[in-house]
């Protein structure tokens, strides 16, 4: 009989984000996620561990039937001296074939694009996940920040209204 050595670190199975876009939700409604693999070099995954990421300009397309990583800057790896990756390189995304048509279909579409939203580790794997957006006009915008900033005056009022009514029952 083989005994298993217990392990008290972090789940494995649990997901770790590494960078996320949240300019993204801002500047484009996301109508579609999807979940993609990327092909990394070891350099990159060890920087990705300590958490030199940043998505905030990347984008991806589809080329000749496979989806490309743009402008995704991940920062040099210290002990990968002799032989550097490319800080902004192109990353291959896997997808399915069925879902790799799909995505090309939706970009061909008028104002759509796909942006990488976040990137996390998944059982040991980094992942990224792709969201089919379309840009969005100043006005959306602006009515965006109009209803954050009303319902933050709101719960703000509830607050204060709960903690002078606690002060009465003391």
């Amino acid at each position: 009989m083989r005994y298993r050595p217990i392990v008290t670190g972090p789940r494995k199975d649990a997901q770790k984000f590494i960078a996320q876009n949240r300019a993204a939700t801002f500047h484009y409604s996301i109508s579609e996620r999807y979940e993609a693999g990327i092909v990394l070099r070891g350099s990159e995954v060890k920087s990705l561990r300590d958490g030199r990421a940043d998505l905030s300009e990347a984008y991806a397309a589809v080329e000749r039937g496979e989806v490309w990583l743009r402008q995704l800057h991940i920062g040099a790896f210290f002990g990968a001296r002799a032989f550097p990756h490319d800080e902004r390189g192109l990353r291959k995304l896997l997808l399915h074939a069925k879902e790799i048509r799909y995505l090309e279909r939706c970009v061909m579409r008028e104002g759509y694009t796909l942006l990488p939203l976040d990137l996390y580790f998944r059982d040991g794997r980094v992942k990224v996940t792709l969201g089919v957006a379309r840009g969005k006009k100043v006005h959306d915008k602006r009515a965006a920040i109009a209803a954050r900033t009303e319902d933050r005056e709101a719960l703000a009022l509830v607050r204060a209204h709960q903690q002078r009514a606690s002060r009465r029952t003391s």
